[in-house]
């Protein structure tokens, strides 16, 4: 038994849900509710006449049959009788009016009051009543009353508040059982296991099966968690010279970067159980829930000892505690349990912490000081070398071709995470297989990758001769510019076959090396190649069209970076303008300026845009006959690589086969 459940029953306080006490002050409040209701449902029913329309509406014949209640006569109409005289007996009346379809309408609503009333009137002493009622044909009978009061009061309120109870117990044990819980609270809740934790003991010989060596791309986190294995392995030799073990590790980075992998790894190296679950299944919607729910799992880890507990995304119930308006008393009051747990046990038992998240920025300050995590754990997007190990890893799961060659692939997948990588790879095998292959080769893993760049080619949409060529010139001016000026960046291929991410052509260019900084004069030549699409199309067809607009917005949000955050501006210097927020998740940038800056940086932003522009049409018109030369092999071709586009422009007398 929970020792924290029995302080909690001990003070008349169960952890979540309703106790029996509620539950019978929430039933008997619902059954007089729903009694006054049915009571008032069967009232507005009855209809209450003079004993004198009785009396005439039997002698003319409209009675087919009464009850003689005590203190009442339950009256039948006969649907036989003449209406209209019953009409006029009982006052109901159908008003003259001029439309005969609202007098039809109304004629319809008072026959469906004759059939739906019961009327009424109050016994007299009329001692002819039951010779009136024989010689008018009515039958009449006096209902044998057998009144139990007990019975009464067990129909009335007993059994509608079990039936209550049997809907509630089973609504609660369906609803637990999705949450996984067995067990763990008092009264009603408790018996449902509401506050009992979801968390996964995992086997690791048996269910989790991953080491660092799964895991490519990430040595600088493998690193820093490799002594957390090693204590669990050793801890003797960390006590005798008095070094403690950090209670937490929290590994924070971009999604798909393999966060909840490497936490894995750690438990698979180090052999010892894994507790895992979600930040956002502490938080129920009874408030308590949570906390006991983080009891529970510490109860178990400390059982469990040594093990490795890990949370993701813990910024769902970690984020910072405010007094906003509209906080969550349920998280708030699970964030200060997890911080109280954190600091009560001992991490020379053997027990670790680890936790997860992609917003760093939002965690309380109490979560993150040392004592609690006391590393923070970067799991970046990885470098080049860091991309082909994960392609290696993920690659020696299928059968490839002799002429596979990763590094090109990870030259083509920069910025990609690891899941990115395992997704190109896992397509590549796919289209091998639509390809009655049997081994993945270098055309099946380029094709994967624009496949997750650009989406699947869209060979149903056909475009006009005049659209085709206008795509062409476009794709053209940006590989021409590309390779025309110093900083560009080589042009790996180019093609106008529509894609299903919006693309009606692309271009890709495939980097020689990995660069971790740009110069000025790097970021004003792609600004430069992002404007040459729209150039082409200016000088070639004397108009733009709406197919630049991903240029547009991408070369304005290198601009604005150049003024607002590289300090690559000569009228603000090296002032910063902008700071960035959520770098792991959408990168927002917020400005930190006035609004009189905020126009001037507009201005200063149009002023690159202007001049990128001036300079791309300038290099395409100096090498218009080229332009035209690529362009139309292009539109025959639909697609060609970079070396076919180098002949051309190296040698345009001698055109690729």
């Amino acid at each position: 038994m929970n020792p924290n459940q029995d302080n909690n029953n001990k003070n008349g306080k169960p952890q979540g849900g309703l106790n029996i006490f509620h539950f019978l002050i929430a039933g008997f409040i619902i059954t007089f509710i729903l009694n006054m209701v049915f009571s008032s449902m069967s009232s507005n029913r009855k209809v209450q006449i003079e004993y004198s329309q009785f009396i005439a509406l039997v002698e003319s014949g409209s009675v087919k049959q009464v009850q003689l209640e005590p203190e009442q006569i339950l009256i039948t109409l006969n649907t036989d009788a003449d209406r209209e005289s019953t009409d006029e007996i009982l006052n109901i009346t159908t008003p003259d009016v001029d439309d005969e379809k609202l007098k039809e309408r109304m004629e319809r609503w008072n026959e469906q009051i004759r059939q739906n009333n019961v009327y009424y009137t109050g016994r007299v002493d009329d001692p002819g009543l039951t010779q009136r009622l024989i010689d008018n044909n009515v039958a009449f009978y006096q209902p044998i009353v057998q009144s139990n009061p007990i019975l009464d009061f067990i129909m009335s309120w007993i059994l509608p508040i079990a039936i209550l109870y049997i809907i509630y117990f089973f609504f609660i044990r369906s609803m637990s059982k999705r949450m996984g819980g067995e067990g763990g609270m008092g009264g009603i809740g408790g018996m449902m296991g509401v506050g009992k934790s979801n968390a996964k003991v995992y086997n690791v010989e048996k269910n989790t099966g991953v080491t660092f060596a799964d895991v490519a791309g990430q040595d600088e986190a493998k690193e820093s968690l490799d002594e957390m294995v090693d204590f669990l392995h050793n801890p003797e030799k960390y006590q005798k010279i008095g070094a403690k073990q950090p209670k937490g590790a929290l590994l924070v980075g971009p999604p798909g970067t393999g966060k909840t992998l490497l936490a894995k790894a750690v438990a698979g190296e180090a052999g010892v159980p894994f507790f895992s679950l979600s930040g956002s299944e502490f938080v129920e919607m009874f408030v308590g829930v949570g906390a006991s729910r983080v009891r529970d799992l510490f109860q178990q880890a400390s059982k469990k000892a040594p093990c490795i507990v890990f949370i993701d995304e813990i910024d769902a119930i970690g984020k910072s505690r405010d007094n906003q308006i509209g906080g969550n008393d349920e998280r708030e009051q699970t964030l200060n349990q997890l911080l109280a747990e954190m600091d009560g046990f001992d991490s020379s038992k053997g027990i670790v912490v680890l936790a997860a998240t992609n917003r760093p920025e939002v965690l309380d300050k109490a979560l993150l000081r040392p004592g609690r995590f006391d590393r923070r754990v970067i799991v970046e997007k990885p470098d080049l070398p860091g991309r082909e190990a994960i392609l290696g890893v993920h690659a020696a799961k299928v059968t490839l071709a002799p002429d596979v060659n990763l590094r090109e692939i990870a030259l083509a997948t920069s910025g990609a995470t690891g899941a990115d990588l395992a997704n190109m790879v896992n397509e590549a095998a796919l289209r091998a297989v639509r390809m009655d292959r049997f081994s993945v080769t270098q055309e099946d893993l380029m094709e994967a990758v624009e496949l997750v760049i650009a989406g699947k080619e869209k060979k149903d949409r056909i475009l006009n001769p005049r659209e085709k060529r206008m795509v062409a010139y476009h794709e053209v001016g940006h590989a021409l510019t590309t390779a025309l000026q110093k900083d560009g960046q080589p042009v790996q291929k180019i093609t106008i076959v529509p894609r299903t991410m919006g693309s009606l052509g692309y271009t890709m260019n495939m980097p020689e090396e990995e660069r971790y900084l740009m110069t000025k004069a790097e970021l004003l030549a792609q600004i430069t190649t992002l404007l040459a699409g729209r150039a082409a199309e200016e000088i070639e067809f004397g108009e733009s069209s709406t197919g630049a607009s991903n240029d547009i917005e991408r070369a304005t949000k290198m601009a604005r970076s150049m003024v607002t955050q590289y300090g690559m501006s000569d009228k603000f210097d090296m002032m910063s303008l902008e700071s960035t927020q959520n770098q792991y998740l959408d990168g927002r940038n917020v400005a930190t300026c006035s609004e009189a800056t905020g126009a001037l940086i507009d201005d200063e932003v149009r002023a690159i845009i202007k001049a990128c522009h001036e300079k791309a049409r300038g290099l395409l018109e100096e090498n218009k006959e080229k332009m035209s030369e690529i362009a139309e092999f292009l539109i025959e071709k639909e697609t060609i690589t970079g070396a076919q586009f180098m002949d051309i422009l190296n040698d345009s007398d001698k055109l690729p086969a």
